[in-house]
């Protein structure tokens, strides 16, 4: 009943007395008893009301879980496209001639023929960049073999560098050898897509099929590479040798005719559409003529040629070296156009992988907004925790608890309350990751940072949503504490 006494009381506080639980015999406060207390206290007070605290943390929950759920989605979208692109070659890069243009009309691409053997055996040659160099010519036909009939989806032809340039391995047989490739042999690779649909589950190992008219021995079953960034599907495929293709199934005929006399009208050019013709079908054109309407011909050209610079930082470099080495063999200006394209998968693993960062960032950010709603609904039941709680507080004040006391007993309650929701949410989201794999097939990925992540931000929720019901605990007067009903 002394002043002093009195003015302690008002303060929140009562005179520290000997056998007061909070303190030893000794007067030392032993800090890890008073902690475990506080926490034993914090737990109960939970406990008390378990249907209120899984609602309360039901927020944290749900946002956690979200936030798991979507960076393993994005993570495993990142992966899926850098699978993608990887299959279509380790930092490949794919040279073909560019289009032309006659009275305002674009031909496309390989509208003229400005590619060759030698131009891919110079940039084989005098390109230090570069590991492999393939070249190959495209054909379009339907493979044949017994009573079924297959259009596949590309047939190539090119020399056995392509598989090392396209990363691709041979799952069942052998592929064929640059011996194939000098004697124009009669072999084939096949994809797995068109090993399925002409020969089902039977193997297709040295069986002749027919490529329009001309028969080709199965000596390879090419590994499943699935579909490609756009969507194609890779294995619908069928692999030869380029003379092959170039001069027994497509019919081409070698000739030492080049662009520049070509398009003046040599062997192959319109004067001679007819051969043994005498007079000529049409005139000769004049110089003028012949350098403003070039001729659109055909001879022993390439389609494209596919080159592998071994890592993506090799690629700025072999590219200056392929546009230097082709702008020279093929005599352009410098104020002269390119008469090819170069064209590399890095910009396209770039954008798609940008696409994807962005799309998780945006569901990242819806997910961190139900988390703030969470840490908001959190504040709002702690709040009126402490009101239902207020006779309760005042009693453990009068007893001699301090203000820091009731502090951190609130803290502790609102940490727990976020924790228990982040970890039943990183649990609940990597069920969902998983059910999404396995009812939807959509990759994911198991995203350890995202996990370690989500606790701390649980603790971090806790703490700067729980502070302020806690701050105003202990700043309640004991008297008018006790006083309230």
């Amino acid at each position: 009943g002394s002043p002093s006494q009195g003015a302690r009381i008002a303060r929140g506080r009562l005179p520290n007395l000997p056998h007061t639980p909070e303190i030893q015999p000794h007067g030392k406060p032993d800090r890890i008893k008073h902690a475990a207390r506080t926490v034993s206290m914090a737990m109960h007070a939970l406990r008390r009301n378990v249907m209120r605290s899984v609602l309360t943390c039901l927020g944290i929950v749900i946002g956690i879980a979200a936030v798991i759920a979507m960076m393993e989605l994005g993570a495993g979208s990142s992966r899926s496209i850098q699978q993608a692109i990887a299959s279509l070659g380790a930092a490949m890069i794919q040279i073909d001639p560019a289009s032309i243009s006659m009275g305002g009309v674009s031909s496309g691409s390989g509208g003229r023929a400005t590619l060759t053997m030698e131009d891919a055996d110079a940039i084989r040659n005098d390109c230090g960049a570069l590991q492999r160099v393939a070249p190959s010519v495209d054909c379009w036909g339907h493979a044949i073999y017994g009573n079924k009939n297959w259009r596949v989806g590309r047939i190539l032809g090119t020399t056995p560098d392509y598989l090392a340039v396209r990363n691709w391995k041979v799952a069942q047989g052998d592929p064929f050898t640059e011996g194939d490739v000098r004697s124009a042999a009669a072999v084939c690779l096949l994809g797995q897509t068109v090993a399925e649909k002409l020969f089902g589950t039977a193997s297709p190992l040295g069986k002749e099929i027919r490529l329009r008219g001309v028969g080709l021995k199965v000596v390879g079953v090419l590994a499943a590479k699935g579909s490609d960034v756009m969507g194609r599907d890779q294995d619908d495929f069928l692999l030869a040798p380029l003379t092959t293709i170039k001069f027994r199934v497509t019919g081409d005929r070698y000739t030492e005719t080049s662009p520049a006399s070509a398009s003046a009208g040599g062997a192959t050019g319109r004067n001679n559409t007819y051969p043994g013709q005498t007079p000529p079908l049409y005139p000769p054109q004049v110089a003028s003529k012949q350098t403003d309407t070039p001729q659109l011909v055909r001879f022993s050209d390439l389609n494209d040629i596919w080159v592998s610079a071994g890592s993506p930082a090799n690629i700025p470099q072999a590219i200056r070296e392929v546009t230097a080495v082709l702008r020279d063999r093929h005599h352009l200006q410098p104020d002269s156009p390119d008469d090819f394209r170069i064209r590399d998968h890095t910009e396209i693993a770039q954008t798609f992988a940008s696409t994807s960062q962005v799309m998780t960032n945006l569901l990242l950010v819806v997910a961190l907004i139900s988390l703030a709603v969470g840490g908001v609904g959190i504040m709002n039941i702690m709040l009126v925790s402490v009101t239902e709680r207020t006779r309760e507080i005042g009693l453990r004040m009068a007893v001699g608890a301090r203000a820091r006391d009731i502090l951190r007993q609130f803290l502790i309650e609102a940490v727990v309350l976020c924790l228990a929701g982040g970890i039943t949410g990183i649990l609940l989201g990597r069920g969902a990751s998983m059910t999404i794999t396995a009812w939807l097939h959509w990759p994911t990925v198991l995203s350890v940072p995202a996990i370690v992540a989500s606790v701390a931000v649980s603790c971090t929720v806790g703490l700067v949503f729980g502070f302020y019901p806690a701050w105003k605990a202990s700043r309640l007067d004991p008297i008018t504490a006790l006083r309230t009903e």
